[in-house]
């Protein structure tokens, strides 16, 4: 391909940042990844990834386009770091609005390891290209511009020890996540900042890692379960390499999970089905307790800025970042770097009013996904259109029809894994399947709790 610069900067080595630096590798001579964090020396947490110890895994799509990056990457995570592949409609079991969707063979194939290993591969992968190349313990300060021009033309850094220093860069990518300082920098430099929008959900979950056993769930991978009346709970329990489950819990707005073994179990007997809780209440722990918050969907409309300097763009979590029980961050940002391969291909010219174009493309499917199921708790604030309100009916609907029809169940988790864009749910096939389906007795899942909060309703 067409060299366009001699340099380029991504700043942020987490998924999206090695992603974007794959890419670059394409189109700059060289390529220059700075992190403020050590990269540790095995596949654990970092500090700058306070996900890092919870809840992963690689959708569909995500892992598709990774290895279309990445060639052999699904196979070395498996080989060397006892990850798992696996046909995401047919080995996780999958319960959303209290009822178990039905499983069947698919062409969804998901990556499960943890976020470290996920990322730890990733890098090393990218470290093999000859001209890239990544600096840690690296904090990046600001940008260095050309105010005549109006374009960036660097970052200064610091590392401890040393002077600050202004690296020059052809072009340079924000990929700090959602933390990022992008919007104060473009204030900085005289430049409005954008517009953002955001829905709170005060979502925390706690986590714990187990011994994995394989007569557990069955011999499936995991199981993902999304909140719903009456308690509005998520629970997922994913399998991990080195024989461990990974579990995930927590509510909206506070509704926090306990971290001692009784008030946990206890917790997760309010799940619309035992099964996590049964398996926790065997299983070996491998680790403590650990509680991570999430306050809200946050979105930066970068699209809809009139201006904004050259040679400068925002990547990632950067632009948006959605409540993370839906699994979506990893996968957007993969689909971010295929559309920032595309924006590249005719050259640099225009490049950021056309990505962030491309981007906001990319990042309103899942949005709408996020928020819009989040919105279906009462207590969450936010606009509800007459349209929100039938397509949240309508999947209710697609939900109890999908009980028994695993054709359906499948093209509901291509939406979900990011395969099919939402609309292919009213095509009047899927569309005759729910109508169908909802005319026979729908296969709910038994739940104590919730049959209790449902006799207590009706005697209230």
């Amino acid at each position: 391909m067409k060299k366009l610069g001699e340099h380029a900067i991504v700043i942020g080595a987490g998924m999206s940042g090695l992603l974007a630096a794959r890419v670059l590798s394409d189109f700059y001579t060289i390529v220059t990844v700075l992190e403020r964090d050590a990269f540790p020396a095995a596949d654990t947490p970092r500090k700058g990834v306070p996900q890092g110890r919870h809840t992963h895994g690689l959708l569909a799509r995500g892992s598709a386009v990774l290895e279309e990056f990445f060639p052999g990457y699904n196979s070395e995570v498996i080989a060397q770091s006892g990850g798992l592949i696996g046909d995401v409609a047919n080995d996780v079991v999958w319960i959303g609005r209290n009822v178990r969707l039905a499983n069947g063979a698919s062409d969804l194939i998901g990556l499960l390891a943890s976020r470290p290993v996920l990322e730890g591969h990733l890098r090393r992968r990218l470290m093999r290209l000859p001209n890239v190349r990544a600096i840690d313990n690296c904090t990046v300060r600001g940008l260095a511009t050309d105010p005549v021009r109006r374009r960036v033309t660097g970052v200064r850094t610091y590392i401890e020890g040393k002077p600050e220093e202004t690296v020059n860069a052809d072009l340079v990518v924000d990929a700090t996540g959602r933390g990022a300082s992008s919007a104060a920098w473009l204030e900085e430099l005289g430049y409005p900042p954008p517009a953002n929008e955001k829905v709170e959900i005060g979502i925390s979950y706690m986590t714990r890692t187990y011994r994995r056993r394989p007569t557990d769930l069955d011999g499936k991978q995991g199981i993902v379960i999304a909140g719903s009346a009456p308690h509005w709970r998520n629970g997922v329990m994913l399998a991990q390499e080195s024989d461990s489950w990974i579990v995930s819990a927590g509510g909206y707005l506070g509704d926090d999970a306990p971290d001692d073994d009784e008030g946990f179990l206890a917790y997760l007997a309010t799940l619309p089905t035992m099964e996590i809780h049964d398996v926790v209440a065997s299983a070996e722990p491998l680790s403590d307790y650990r509680r991570y918050r999430y306050a809200s969907n946050l979105r930066r409309r970068y699209e809809k800025l009139a201006r904004f300097p050259e040679n400068y763009l925002v990547f990632g979590d950067a632009i948006c970042s959605f409540n993370p029980v839906y699994g979506q961050g990893m996968t957007v940002a993969a689909e971010e770097a295929l559309a920032l391969q595309r924006c590249l291909q005719p050259g640099s010219n225009d490049l950021a009013r056309r990505f962030f174009r491309a981007a906001a493309k990319i990042v309103d499917i899942p949005w709408d996904i996020a928020v819009g199921n989040d919105l279906r708790h009462p207590l969450v604030e936010g606009a509800r259109p007459l349209m929100l309100r039938f397509i949240n009916w309508y999947i209710g609907k697609l939900h109890l029809a999908a009980t028994r029809d695993s054709t359906l169940a499948t093209s509901f988790l291509k939406v979900v894994n990011l395969m099919m864009p939402p609309s292919s749910l009213l095509s009047p096939a899927v569309a005759m399947r729910v109508w169908q389906g909802n005319r026979r007795r729908v296969l709910s899942v038994p739940s104590p709790a919730i049959e209790a909060a449902r006799r207590n309703g009706a005697s209230s």
